[in-house]
Protein backbone atom coordinates (compact mmCIF):
# COMPACT_ATOMS: atom_id res chain seq x y z
CA UNK A 1 0.00 0.00 0.00
CA UNK A 2 2.52 2.42 0.87
CA UNK A 3 4.61 1.33 -2.23
CA UNK A 4 1.56 2.28 -4.39
CA UNK A 5 1.28 5.14 -2.46
CA UNK A 6 5.02 6.03 -3.21
CA UNK A 7 4.35 5.69 -6.80
CA UNK A 8 1.13 7.79 -7.08
CA UNK A 9 3.45 10.54 -5.88
CA UNK A 10 5.00 11.51 -8.96
CA UNK A 11 1.94 11.18 -10.55
CA UNK A 12 -0.21 13.65 -7.88
CA UNK A 13 3.31 16.08 -7.86
CA UNK A 14 3.19 16.29 -11.64
CA UNK A 15 -1.01 16.83 -11.53
CA UNK A 16 -0.28 19.51 -9.06
CA UNK A 17 2.22 21.23 -10.64
CA UNK A 18 0.18 21.19 -13.84
CA UNK A 19 -2.80 22.61 -11.76
CA UNK A 20 -0.28 25.60 -10.77
CA UNK A 21 0.68 26.00 -14.39
CA UNK A 22 -3.03 26.21 -15.49
CA UNK A 23 -3.72 28.74 -12.47
CA UNK A 24 -0.70 30.92 -13.13
CA UNK A 25 -1.72 31.00 -16.82
CA UNK A 26 -5.24 32.46 -15.97
CA UNK A 27 -4.11 35.21 -13.47
CA UNK A 28 -1.04 36.97 -15.27
CA UNK A 29 -3.88 38.30 -17.99
CA UNK A 30 -5.62 39.45 -14.85
CA UNK A 31 -2.38 40.86 -13.52
CA UNK A 32 -1.05 42.36 -16.15
CA UNK A 33 -4.45 44.27 -16.33
CA UNK A 34 -4.12 45.29 -12.93
CA UNK A 35 -0.97 46.34 -13.51
CA UNK A 36 -2.04 48.89 -16.36
CA UNK A 37 -5.29 50.31 -14.68
CA UNK A 38 -2.45 50.85 -11.66
CA UNK A 39 -0.09 52.51 -13.87
CA UNK A 40 -1.92 54.58 -15.47
CA UNK A 41 -3.26 56.39 -12.32
CA UNK A 42 -0.73 56.97 -10.83
CA UNK A 43 0.86 58.32 -13.53
CA UNK A 44 -2.01 61.29 -14.07
CA UNK A 45 -1.49 62.88 -10.50
CA UNK A 46 -4.34 65.52 -9.43
CA UNK A 47 -2.96 68.64 -9.30
CA UNK A 48 -3.87 70.35 -5.25
CA UNK A 49 -6.04 72.78 -4.70
CA UNK A 50 -4.92 76.58 -4.92
CA UNK A 51 -4.91 78.34 -1.50
CA UNK A 52 -6.19 81.86 -1.75
CA UNK A 53 -3.14 82.70 -0.33
CA UNK A 54 -1.54 81.43 -3.54
CA UNK A 55 -3.86 83.80 -5.87
CA UNK A 56 -2.48 86.44 -7.68
CA UNK A 57 -5.20 89.54 -8.55
CA UNK A 58 -4.35 90.79 -12.12
CA UNK A 59 -6.46 93.95 -11.52
CA UNK A 60 -6.98 97.19 -9.09
CA UNK A 61 -10.36 97.34 -7.45
CA UNK A 62 -11.76 100.07 -10.03
CA UNK A 63 -10.03 98.11 -12.89
CA UNK A 64 -12.32 95.05 -11.33
CA UNK A 65 -15.46 97.97 -11.22
CA UNK A 66 -14.62 98.58 -15.13
CA UNK A 67 -14.75 94.81 -16.10
CA UNK A 68 -17.63 94.38 -13.96
CA UNK A 69 -19.55 97.41 -16.12
CA UNK A 70 -18.50 96.28 -19.58
CA UNK A 71 -19.84 92.39 -18.63
CA UNK A 72 -23.28 94.33 -17.23
CA UNK A 73 -23.59 96.32 -20.63
CA UNK A 74 -22.72 93.38 -22.98
CA UNK A 75 -25.53 91.16 -21.20
CA UNK A 76 -27.89 93.91 -21.42
CA UNK A 77 -27.10 93.81 -25.35
CA UNK A 78 -27.46 90.25 -25.60
CA UNK A 79 -30.52 89.73 -23.04
CA UNK A 80 -32.32 92.80 -25.53
CA UNK A 81 -31.47 91.20 -28.49
CA UNK A 82 -32.27 87.83 -27.68
CA UNK A 83 -36.06 89.00 -26.40
CA UNK A 84 -36.46 91.59 -29.10
CA UNK A 85 -35.12 88.55 -31.86
CA UNK A 86 -37.89 86.38 -30.84
CA UNK A 87 -40.82 88.88 -31.98
CA UNK A 88 -38.61 91.12 -34.15
CA UNK A 89 -38.23 89.29 -37.28
CA UNK A 90 -39.31 90.24 -40.32
CA UNK A 91 -42.96 89.39 -41.60
CA UNK A 92 -42.69 86.75 -44.67
CA UNK A 93 -46.32 86.29 -44.23
CA UNK A 94 -48.69 87.78 -46.94
CA UNK A 95 -50.01 91.10 -46.25
CA UNK A 96 -52.92 90.96 -43.56
CA UNK A 97 -55.11 93.25 -42.28
CA UNK A 98 -54.08 95.38 -39.41
CA UNK A 99 -56.57 94.01 -36.75
CA UNK A 100 -55.62 89.97 -38.07
CA UNK A 101 -51.86 91.34 -37.53
CA UNK A 102 -52.30 92.71 -33.83
CA UNK A 103 -54.60 90.23 -32.86
CA UNK A 104 -51.35 87.19 -34.03
CA UNK A 105 -48.99 88.99 -32.45
CA UNK A 106 -51.07 89.45 -29.05
CA UNK A 107 -51.51 85.59 -29.12
CA UNK A 108 -47.63 84.73 -29.44
CA UNK A 109 -46.87 86.77 -26.30
CA UNK A 110 -47.48 84.54 -24.03
CA UNK A 111 -48.39 85.98 -20.55
CA UNK A 112 -49.95 85.21 -17.58
CA UNK A 113 -51.54 88.78 -17.69
CA UNK A 114 -54.01 88.06 -20.42
CA UNK A 115 -53.29 90.35 -23.48
CA UNK A 116 -56.94 90.83 -25.15
CA UNK A 117 -57.80 92.65 -28.60
CA UNK A 118 -60.71 94.40 -29.86
CA UNK A 119 -61.07 97.66 -31.35
CA UNK A 120 -59.98 99.75 -28.00
CA UNK A 121 -56.37 98.38 -27.80
CA UNK A 122 -55.79 98.80 -31.04
CA UNK A 123 -56.40 103.05 -30.52
CA UNK A 124 -53.88 102.81 -27.74
CA UNK A 125 -51.37 101.07 -29.95
CA UNK A 126 -51.85 102.81 -32.65
CA UNK A 127 -51.12 106.24 -30.51
CA UNK A 128 -47.88 104.74 -29.00
CA UNK A 129 -46.79 104.21 -32.40
CA UNK A 130 -47.44 107.58 -33.48
CA UNK A 131 -43.62 108.20 -34.36
CA UNK A 132 -43.77 112.02 -33.76
CA UNK A 133 -45.43 112.15 -30.53
CA UNK A 134 -45.22 109.20 -28.69
CA UNK A 135 -43.14 108.58 -25.74
CA UNK A 136 -41.76 105.00 -26.69
CA UNK A 137 -38.76 105.87 -28.44
CA UNK A 138 -37.27 107.30 -24.71
CA UNK A 139 -39.11 104.66 -23.15
CA UNK A 140 -37.03 102.24 -24.93
CA UNK A 141 -33.80 103.64 -24.18
CA UNK A 142 -34.65 104.10 -20.38
CA UNK A 143 -35.90 100.88 -20.37
CA UNK A 144 -32.27 99.14 -20.88
CA UNK A 145 -31.35 101.02 -17.11
CA UNK A 146 -34.85 100.60 -15.24
CA UNK A 147 -36.33 97.44 -16.74
CA UNK A 148 -33.16 94.61 -15.22
CA UNK A 149 -33.59 96.57 -11.73
CA UNK A 150 -37.33 96.49 -12.03
CA UNK A 151 -37.82 92.43 -13.50
CA UNK A 152 -34.92 91.37 -10.38
CA UNK A 153 -37.64 92.95 -8.16
CA UNK A 154 -40.58 90.84 -9.69
CA UNK A 155 -38.78 87.33 -10.16
CA UNK A 156 -38.03 87.87 -5.97
CA UNK A 157 -42.09 88.75 -5.27
CA UNK A 158 -43.09 85.76 -7.58
CA UNK A 159 -44.40 88.02 -9.98
CA UNK A 160 -45.23 87.97 -13.71
CA UNK A 161 -42.07 90.03 -15.19
CA UNK A 162 -44.62 91.18 -17.50
CA UNK A 163 -45.77 93.48 -15.41
CA UNK A 164 -43.08 95.73 -15.84
CA UNK A 165 -45.00 97.28 -18.54
CA UNK A 166 -46.89 99.46 -15.99
CA UNK A 167 -44.46 101.97 -15.18
CA UNK A 168 -44.72 102.93 -18.93
CA UNK A 169 -48.49 103.74 -18.39
CA UNK A 170 -47.63 105.12 -15.63
CA UNK A 171 -45.02 107.50 -15.63
CA UNK A 172 -43.51 106.87 -19.40
CA UNK A 173 -40.22 105.40 -17.09
CA UNK A 174 -39.86 109.10 -15.92
CA UNK A 175 -38.53 108.80 -12.37
CA UNK A 176 -39.66 112.49 -11.36
CA UNK A 177 -42.48 112.29 -13.13
CA UNK A 178 -45.73 114.42 -11.33
CA UNK A 179 -48.94 113.64 -11.99
CA UNK A 180 -51.83 116.61 -11.40
CA UNK A 181 -53.06 114.95 -8.51
CA UNK A 182 -49.07 114.65 -6.75
CA UNK A 183 -48.50 110.96 -7.57
CA UNK A 184 -45.02 111.10 -8.14
CA UNK A 185 -42.47 108.57 -9.39
CA UNK A 186 -42.41 105.69 -12.02
CA UNK A 187 -45.14 103.74 -10.23
CA UNK A 188 -46.72 107.01 -9.51
CA UNK A 189 -47.76 106.51 -5.67
CA UNK A 190 -49.65 109.24 -3.96
CA UNK A 191 -48.00 110.67 -0.55
CA UNK A 192 -50.35 108.28 1.51
CA UNK A 193 -50.03 105.67 -0.46
CA UNK A 194 -46.49 105.76 -0.10
CA UNK A 195 -46.18 105.99 3.66
CA UNK A 196 -48.59 103.00 3.78
CA UNK A 197 -46.19 100.46 1.48
CA UNK A 198 -42.98 102.01 3.89
CA UNK A 199 -41.67 105.07 1.77
CA UNK A 200 -39.82 107.59 3.38
CA UNK A 201 -41.45 110.88 2.15
CA UNK A 202 -40.49 114.54 3.92
CA UNK A 203 -38.78 117.58 2.70
CA UNK A 204 -35.59 115.65 2.28
CA UNK A 205 -36.19 112.35 1.34
CA UNK A 206 -38.53 111.24 -1.08
CA UNK A 207 -38.84 107.46 -1.53
CA UNK A 208 -41.33 107.34 -4.48
CA UNK A 209 -38.17 108.29 -6.49
CA UNK A 210 -35.83 105.80 -5.72
CA UNK A 211 -36.26 103.02 -8.04
CA UNK A 212 -35.81 100.07 -6.16
CA UNK A 213 -37.93 101.02 -3.32
CA UNK A 214 -40.69 102.32 -5.16
CA UNK A 215 -40.59 98.87 -7.55
CA UNK A 216 -40.62 96.86 -3.39
CA UNK A 217 -43.96 98.48 -3.21
CA UNK A 218 -44.76 98.43 -6.14
CA UNK A 219 -45.05 94.33 -6.23
CA UNK A 220 -46.11 94.33 -2.36
CA UNK A 221 -49.04 96.12 -3.27
CA UNK A 222 -49.93 94.38 -6.69
CA UNK A 223 -49.34 91.06 -4.46
CA UNK A 224 -51.63 92.14 -2.14
CA UNK A 225 -54.25 93.66 -4.99
CA UNK A 226 -53.75 89.46 -6.74
CA UNK A 227 -54.54 87.71 -3.57
CA UNK A 228 -58.02 89.76 -3.40
CA UNK A 229 -59.36 89.31 -6.77
CA UNK A 230 -57.10 86.17 -8.50
CA UNK A 231 -56.93 88.02 -12.27
CA UNK A 232 -54.90 90.07 -12.83
CA UNK A 233 -56.64 92.24 -15.15
CA UNK A 234 -58.61 93.29 -12.07
CA UNK A 235 -55.24 93.97 -9.90
CA UNK A 236 -54.09 96.17 -12.17
CA UNK A 237 -57.13 98.07 -12.56
CA UNK A 238 -57.36 98.49 -8.69
CA UNK A 239 -53.52 99.51 -8.26
CA UNK A 240 -54.86 102.19 -11.16
CA UNK A 241 -58.34 103.57 -9.41
CA UNK A 242 -58.18 101.72 -6.03
CA UNK A 243 -59.75 98.61 -4.89
CA UNK A 244 -62.88 100.15 -3.59
CA UNK A 245 -64.02 101.48 -7.06
CA UNK A 246 -63.40 97.73 -8.19
CA UNK A 247 -65.09 96.05 -6.07
CA UNK A 248 -68.42 98.40 -6.30
CA UNK A 249 -67.94 97.54 -10.69
CA UNK A 250 -68.09 94.24 -9.53
CA UNK A 251 -70.80 94.35 -6.97
CA UNK A 252 -73.09 96.43 -10.36
CA UNK A 253 -72.03 93.71 -12.86
CA UNK A 254 -73.25 90.74 -11.31
CA UNK A 255 -71.63 87.55 -9.38
CA UNK A 256 -71.33 86.16 -12.78
CA UNK A 257 -68.44 89.06 -13.41
CA UNK A 258 -64.79 88.18 -12.91
CA UNK A 259 -62.21 89.68 -15.04
CA UNK A 260 -61.90 93.52 -16.28
CA UNK A 261 -64.06 93.28 -19.45
CA UNK A 262 -66.78 92.15 -17.33
CA UNK A 263 -67.01 95.48 -15.52
CA UNK A 264 -65.72 97.22 -18.40
CA UNK A 265 -68.74 100.03 -17.95
CA UNK A 266 -69.01 99.95 -14.35
CA UNK A 267 -65.72 101.48 -13.79
CA UNK A 268 -64.53 104.84 -13.68
CA UNK A 269 -63.67 106.46 -17.00
CA UNK A 270 -59.70 106.75 -16.43
CA UNK A 271 -59.90 103.44 -15.41
CA UNK A 272 -61.42 101.88 -18.31
CA UNK A 273 -58.88 102.80 -20.42
CA UNK A 274 -55.73 101.66 -18.33
CA UNK A 275 -55.98 98.23 -18.84
CA UNK A 276 -56.26 98.67 -22.69
CA UNK A 277 -53.68 100.93 -22.21
CA UNK A 278 -51.08 98.16 -20.49
CA UNK A 279 -51.98 95.80 -23.43
CA UNK A 280 -50.78 98.33 -25.87
CA UNK A 281 -47.53 99.37 -24.21
CA UNK A 282 -46.91 95.43 -24.00
CA UNK A 283 -47.23 95.20 -27.64
CA UNK A 284 -45.74 98.55 -28.93
CA UNK A 285 -42.53 98.07 -26.22
CA UNK A 286 -42.46 94.19 -27.81
CA UNK A 287 -42.61 94.66 -31.61
CA UNK A 288 -41.73 98.04 -32.22
CA UNK A 289 -38.44 96.99 -34.44
CA UNK A 290 -41.41 95.85 -36.74
CA UNK A 291 -42.43 99.33 -36.35
CA UNK A 292 -39.16 100.83 -37.14
CA UNK A 293 -39.36 103.07 -33.91
CA UNK A 294 -35.91 103.16 -32.87
CA UNK A 295 -34.89 104.22 -29.33
CA UNK A 296 -33.35 107.63 -28.42
CA UNK A 297 -29.93 107.42 -27.06
CA UNK A 298 -29.19 105.24 -24.66
CA UNK A 299 -28.34 106.18 -20.93
CA UNK A 300 -25.06 107.21 -19.75
CA UNK A 301 -24.96 104.83 -16.95
CA UNK A 302 -26.23 101.07 -17.52
CA UNK A 303 -24.33 99.36 -14.83
CA UNK A 304 -24.74 100.82 -11.04
CA UNK A 305 -23.88 99.87 -7.77
CA UNK A 306 -24.99 101.16 -4.20
CA UNK A 307 -22.53 102.30 -1.06
CA UNK A 308 -24.59 102.62 2.00
CA UNK A 309 -24.31 106.19 3.96
CA UNK A 310 -24.42 106.26 7.78
CA UNK A 311 -23.34 110.37 7.89
CA UNK A 312 -24.99 113.54 6.98
CA UNK A 313 -23.73 114.05 2.98
CA UNK A 314 -24.09 116.44 0.69
CA UNK A 315 -23.81 115.12 -3.01
CA UNK A 316 -21.60 117.50 -3.71
CA UNK A 317 -18.96 115.98 -1.90
CA UNK A 318 -18.88 112.90 -4.18
CA UNK A 319 -19.06 114.65 -6.82
CA UNK A 320 -15.94 117.14 -6.18
CA UNK A 321 -13.66 113.96 -4.93
CA UNK A 322 -14.49 111.39 -7.51
CA UNK A 323 -15.12 113.94 -10.35
CA UNK A 324 -18.51 112.85 -11.35
CA UNK A 325 -21.05 115.58 -12.66
CA UNK A 326 -23.34 116.06 -10.24
CA UNK A 327 -26.50 115.78 -12.31
CA UNK A 328 -25.34 111.66 -12.86
CA UNK A 329 -25.68 111.46 -9.44
CA UNK A 330 -28.84 113.76 -8.95
CA UNK A 331 -30.15 111.31 -11.90
CA UNK A 332 -29.09 108.13 -10.07
CA UNK A 333 -30.53 109.19 -6.60
CA UNK A 334 -33.71 111.41 -7.21
CA UNK A 335 -35.04 110.69 -3.83
CA UNK A 336 -32.74 112.59 -2.31
CA UNK A 337 -34.82 115.94 -3.14
CA UNK A 338 -31.70 118.54 -1.66
CA UNK A 339 -29.05 116.61 -2.86
CA UNK A 340 -28.60 115.78 0.81
CA UNK A 341 -28.35 112.59 2.23
CA UNK A 342 -29.69 112.60 5.84
CA UNK A 343 -28.19 109.71 7.48
CA UNK A 344 -28.23 110.87 11.28
CA UNK A 345 -30.12 107.65 12.49
CA UNK A 346 -29.92 105.28 10.11
CA UNK A 347 -27.82 104.23 6.74
CA UNK A 348 -29.10 105.28 3.14
CA UNK A 349 -27.80 104.20 -0.13
CA UNK A 350 -25.92 106.15 -2.90
CA UNK A 351 -26.29 104.72 -6.08
CA UNK A 352 -22.86 104.97 -7.95
CA UNK A 353 -22.11 104.13 -11.98
CA UNK A 354 -20.19 100.52 -10.94
CA UNK A 355 -16.97 102.03 -12.22
CA UNK A 356 -16.80 104.33 -9.28
CA UNK A 357 -17.82 102.07 -6.15
CA UNK A 358 -14.43 100.96 -5.46
CA UNK A 359 -13.26 104.83 -5.78
CA UNK A 360 -15.73 105.79 -3.19
CA UNK A 361 -14.71 103.23 -1.08
CA UNK A 362 -10.66 104.11 -1.11
CA UNK A 363 -11.41 108.11 -0.86
CA UNK A 364 -14.25 107.73 1.75
CA UNK A 365 -12.31 109.81 4.47
CA UNK A 366 -11.23 112.74 1.99
CA UNK A 367 -15.52 112.64 0.82
CA UNK A 368 -16.75 112.69 4.74
CA UNK A 369 -14.34 115.31 5.24
CA UNK A 370 -15.71 118.13 3.27
CA UNK A 371 -19.17 118.17 4.85
CA UNK A 372 -18.53 121.44 6.97
CA UNK A 373 -17.67 122.74 3.12
CA UNK A 374 -20.78 121.51 1.07
CA UNK A 375 -23.39 121.51 4.02
CA UNK A 376 -22.73 124.77 6.24
CA UNK A 377 -25.38 126.76 3.49
CA UNK A 378 -28.07 124.18 4.85
CA UNK A 379 -27.99 124.59 8.30
CA UNK A 380 -29.78 127.90 8.25
CA UNK A 381 -33.64 126.69 7.51
CA UNK A 382 -33.72 129.79 5.50
CA UNK A 383 -31.39 128.23 3.05
CA UNK A 384 -33.58 124.86 2.66
CA UNK A 385 -36.38 126.87 2.26
CA UNK A 386 -34.90 128.56 -0.61
CA UNK A 387 -33.23 125.17 -1.74
CA UNK A 388 -36.62 123.77 -1.51
CA UNK A 389 -38.13 126.14 -3.85
CA UNK A 390 -35.59 125.96 -6.05
CA UNK A 391 -35.70 121.97 -6.55
CA UNK A 392 -38.82 121.81 -7.74
CA UNK A 393 -39.09 122.03 -11.98
CA UNK A 394 -37.07 120.61 -14.39
CA UNK A 395 -35.14 121.13 -17.86
CA UNK A 396 -37.17 120.85 -20.94
CA UNK A 397 -34.65 120.05 -24.10
CA UNK A 398 -37.23 121.75 -27.20
CA UNK A 399 -38.18 119.85 -30.36
CA UNK A 400 -38.47 120.31 -33.61
CA UNK A 401 -42.09 122.04 -33.92
CA UNK A 402 -41.93 123.56 -30.88
CA UNK A 403 -42.70 126.83 -29.66
CA UNK A 404 -42.91 129.19 -26.15
CA UNK A 405 -47.21 128.71 -26.04
CA UNK A 406 -47.03 125.09 -26.77
CA UNK A 407 -44.26 124.30 -24.28
CA UNK A 408 -46.67 126.39 -21.41
CA UNK A 409 -49.84 125.07 -22.33
CA UNK A 410 -47.87 121.14 -21.40
CA UNK A 411 -46.15 122.59 -18.71
CA UNK A 412 -49.23 124.39 -17.64
CA UNK A 413 -48.00 127.43 -16.86
CA UNK A 414 -47.96 130.79 -19.46
CA UNK A 415 -45.07 132.29 -21.90
CA UNK A 416 -44.10 134.82 -19.59
CA UNK A 417 -42.98 132.80 -16.62
CA UNK A 418 -40.81 130.35 -18.68
CA UNK A 419 -39.46 133.63 -20.23
CA UNK A 420 -38.53 134.97 -16.59
CA UNK A 421 -37.31 131.39 -15.54
CA UNK A 422 -34.72 131.34 -18.41
CA UNK A 423 -33.96 135.44 -19.14
CA UNK A 424 -35.41 135.21 -22.30
CA UNK A 425 -35.81 138.56 -24.13
CA UNK A 426 -37.57 137.50 -27.50
CA UNK A 427 -39.83 133.72 -27.67
CA UNK A 428 -37.58 132.80 -30.61
CA UNK A 429 -36.45 129.13 -29.31
CA UNK A 430 -34.10 126.47 -31.36
CA UNK A 431 -34.21 122.83 -31.54
CA UNK A 432 -31.88 121.41 -28.60
CA UNK A 433 -32.29 123.93 -26.52
CA UNK A 434 -32.50 123.28 -22.49
CA UNK A 435 -35.30 125.35 -21.01
CA UNK A 436 -35.88 125.71 -16.95
CA UNK A 437 -39.79 125.26 -16.12
CA UNK A 438 -40.14 125.75 -12.37
CA UNK A 439 -42.70 123.31 -11.97
CA UNK A 440 -43.31 119.54 -11.40
CA UNK A 441 -42.88 117.38 -14.43
CA UNK A 442 -45.76 116.56 -16.01
CA UNK A 443 -46.69 112.80 -16.60
CA UNK A 444 -46.73 111.53 -20.44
Amino acid sequence: MLALFALCIPQLTIAAKRKREEIKTVIIPVYDTVRVVVTDTIRVKPQPTPKFGMLNLAHTPAEIDSLVEAWVQLHQEQSQKHFFGLYAEEDTTPLQPIDTLYKQRLLEMVSPVQLPYNYIVRNFINQYLNGRWSPLRNVLALSQYYFPIIEEELAAAGLPLELRYLPIIESNLSIRATSRMGAVGLWQFMPATGKNLGLEINSLVDERCDVLKSTRAACKFLAYLYKIYGDWTLAIAAYNCGPGNVNRALARAGESCKTFWDIYDFLPRETRGYVPKYIAAAYSYTYHKAHDIKPTALPDHISTDTVMINRVMHLGQVASVLNIPIETLRDLNPQYKLDIIPATKKTYSLRLPTRYTSEFIENEKEIYSKDSLYLKEYINPANLEKKRAEGVGYFYTVRSGDNLGLIAKRNRCTVKEIMKWNKLNSTVIRPGQKLRIEKPKPRG
